[in-house]
């Protein structure tokens, strides 16, 4: 699994606190998206894994319309690996960027969706193409955790195990366009003082698509 997070082992993330709702946001603060859609689905076979279809519909479709149906703006969503073809799949409302660099590991499309987060935002959740069972409501949940004040990153989970996406502020984006290799921003959330999980009762956290056979077991 190419994770933000790490989230693939399914840990129980000892040394992170677990916050858990209701959030009070006691600040107003600019969130926007970032959806790492740019691999090359190597264990998925010849196919493209985001434009296999959940539901009648193609998987980064229905990654990406859960940033669109959450308080996040704008959403950025990083193509690669076919990227036209990636491209017609996205829905409206979204600002694509190309990452040439995507061959190189998921470290890449992180460096280039965050240099294209507005300069004045506040925080970005930045999560997976490959992840479509997310629900919107844990992303509006990661922004009401930060607007509240819960920790900087923050990670969606589950009973203590570690997902996806991350929410990580400002103060984390020069470090996110420096990372390197292919496990995104995983250092940087495991290293921060003010680092949490937030419990979302979303199994989709941990529900990534790598195989046929994930889509079966869907």
């Amino acid at each position: 699994m190419d994770a933000v997070s790490g989230a693939g082992d399914a840990v129980i993330d000892a040394d992170l606190p677990v916050r858990s709702p209701p959030f009070h946001p006691t600040r107003t603060a600019s969130v926007a998206g970032v959806v790492l859609a740019a691999g090359t689905s190597s264990r998925y076979g010849d196919a493209n894994k985001l434009l296999a279809r959940v539901d009648g519909e193609p998987i980064v479709t229905r990654a990406v319309r859960t940033y669109l149906d959450a308080p996040v703006d704008p959403i950025v969503a990083v193509v690669g690996h076919e990227a036209g073809r990636v491209r017609t799949a996205l829905p409206d409302g979204v600002r694509v960027v190309h990452n040439p660099d995507y061959a190189d590991g998921q470290a890449a499309s992180v460096r280039t969706g965050v240099a294209a987060v507005p300069p004045d935002a506040d925080a970005a959740v930045v999560g997976l193409g490959d992840m479509p069972f997310v629900r919107s409501e844990t992303v509006t949940r990661l922004v009401r955790a930060f607007r509240a004040g819960a920790g900087d990153p923050l990670a969606a989970a589950v009973d203590g195990r570690r997902g996806n996406p991350v929410c990580f502020g400002s103060r984390w984006f020069d470090a996110l366009r420096g990372v390197a290799g292919d496990v995104g921003g995983r250092g940087i959330l495991l290293s921060a003082p003010d680092a949490a999980l937030v419990e979302t009762g979303d199994p989709g956290v941990h529900r990534d698509v790598d195989r046929p056979s994930d889509l079966d077991a869907a």
